[in-house]
């Protein structure tokens, strides 16, 4: 297993309320058409981790639930400081104690995204309280120092099934993008928050690199692309990514794509796998509310015991 500095991690409640769908009257797409089409904010119930990121007719909508505090300067802790694989705990409303999973972290809209089961999505409603235990911040490899680490927890980090190679490390992707796909984004000053878009309305590219195959929650390799701390182009870079939202229609988008490691150097290789994809890597934890069921229990039995003593 990679050595990491884990033991010495922070763990910290971050929190954010459910945010409403938001959008313009119009999507002006690549053709030149204005289209309406649901996006970014709310509970999507269909488009969910392992979910296609393409064909839908839809412009960067986002899986599961989005959250945000309303608040920016609040907000910045849960964007910087949520990593995917971090456990959310609903607070408040009819879902209260159902607990899922940060799957992403979708810069300029500046949401966080969490997935529930299905039972617990259909209790939520807008403005509902979720809390997330942030874990991950500040993670690094102890024996590959040019290897930068960002935005996932390190349980989830643990189980990605990377292998140590004599030139560095070996890491399960679905595909490779190039720099030159990699669009709305680029040159953002820090990678600890947000995402970049690849760009896929070039059909030879898009054919070439299997992009219609892409999945809510696939690892990707971005090729000659920096994401030490802001995101651009700088030859022999490497960084993996985790995709976090649909397709879209706009000129320079497309499915966007957390940074999860990055580095300077070409220490980080590829390997195909379709089923590199994080939902093969999580498990929900149980419901707080089945711990409360069985401390009934416990209480039930300790007063029929004592009744019976009396």
């Amino acid at each position: 297993m990679l050595k990491t500095n884990k033991d010495k991690l922070v763990k910290m409640a971050v929190q954010g309320s459910i945010a409403p769908p938001a959008t313009g009257p119009y999507r002006i797409t690549t053709e030149g058409k204005a289209l309406t089409l649901p996006g970014t904010g709310g509970i999507t119930y269909n488009v969910r981790l392992g979910s296609s990121a393409m064909g839908w007719v839809a412009d960067h909508v986002e899986p599961g639930v989005s959250i945000k505090e309303k608040d920016e300067r609040d907000n910045s802790g849960l964007q910087t400081f949520a990593c995917i694989g971090n456990t959310a705990r609903v607070i408040s409303g009819d879902a209260k104690k159902k607990k899922g999973v940060v799957i992403g972290k979708h810069g300029g809209i500046e949401h966080v995204l969490v997935d529930f089961k299905d039972e617990a999505m259909y209790k939520m409603a807008m403005g509902d309280k979720i809390l997330v235990d942030s874990f991950g911040t500040g993670l690094s490899l102890e024996d590959y120092p040019n290897i930068k680490i960002r935005n996932i927890d390190p349980d989830l980090f643990e189980k990605l099934d990377i292998k140590e190679k004599d030139e560095g490390i070996e890491v399960p992707v679905t595909t490779t993008i190039p720099p030159y796909l990699m669009g709305s984004g680029i040159g953002a000053n820090t990678s600890h928050r947000g995402d970049y878009d690849i760009m896929t309305h070039d059909p030879e590219a898009y054919k070439k690199h299997n992009l219609d195959e892409l999945k809510i929650g696939d690892l990707v390799l971005l090729e000659d692309c920096d994401n030490e701390y802001g995101r651009g182009y700088l030859k022999g870079a490497v960084t993996i990514g985790v995709i976090i939202h649909s397709d879209c229609v706009v000129t320079g988008h497309g499915p966007g794509v957390t940074t999860i490691m990055t580095s300077k150097k070409p220490v980080i290789k590829g390997r195909i796998d379709k089923n590199a994809n994080i939902s093969n890597y999580i498990e929900f934890e149980e419901d707080d509310e089945n711990e409360d069921n069985d401390n009934d229990k416990n209480n039930s039995k300790e007063n029929n015991k004592e009744n019976k003593d009396d």
